[in-house]
């Protein structure tokens, strides 16, 4: 079995790929979410399509789907090929956790703020998501753990990350059992890290009282 510095190094490439794609489906999240409450009609059902069919499609397809498509327009490496379509799968249920979030906040406090004389897009940016994005904190760290299991499904498109590694190990090693435990043992080390981290920033922000 290949030595613990080659899982170390599949381990950075599993965290490098989900924090791009926490970086780009946060982005995603925040326009659609945007899009789905805005007035507009068209921005709405833009929207919707783009959270139905993500939502309604497995991950596996779609970044099949995204990697060759992308790839036979512009030149990309598998690693941001497969970043990039992790981003826009998670972008749909980010999409839906910060819609939710603003949605939570009481009109009221929409109305006040129209009353002192901001517009909507300065009542969004100064009262309604600083509040949102605290309510929206839980769900999100439970989706950003998430999205780093969802990495390991990159595999397919030739990405050297733990899984990746753990199944061409297995392959060649004729030892399956041994090198799925390790790979499992480092899964769970990276999401109770990050589970730490998410508990240190909610007690942080006080979350529950946002």
């Amino acid at each position: 079995m290949r030595t613990y510095e080659g899982f170390l190094k599949a381990a950075l490439i599993t965290i490098e790929l989900t924090a791009i794609a926490v970086v780009i489906g946060t982005a995603f999240g925040i326009v659609f979410a945007l899009m789905k409450i805005s007035r507009s009609k068209i921005l709405q059902t833009i929207a919707n399509l783009y959270i139905t069919l993500i939502r309604g499609t497995p991950l596996i397809v779609q970044i099949m789907f995204l990697y060759y498509g992308i790839t036979s327009i512009i030149v990309l490496s598998n690693f941001w090929a497969g970043a990039i379509a992790l981003g826009v799968h998670n972008g749909a249920y980010i999409a839906e956790i910060f819609r939710g979030a603003i949605q939570g906040i009481d009109r009221g406090q929409r109305e006040a703020s129209l009353a002192l004389g901001m517009n909507r897009s300065q009542t969004m940016r100064r009262i309604i998501f600083p509040q949102a994005l605290r309510r929206a904190i839980p769900p999100l760290g439970n989706q950003f753990i998430i999205t780093l299991k969802d990495s390991s499904l990159v595999y397919v498109i030739g990405v050297s990350e733990l899984f990746g590694l753990a199944n061409r190990e297995s392959a060649s090693s004729f030892q399956p059992f041994e090198t799925f435990l390790v790979v499992g043992f480092y899964y769970l080390v990276l999401v109770l890290i990050f589970s730490a981290l998410l508990k240190w920033y909610e007690n942080k922000l006080d979350v529950d009282k946002a």
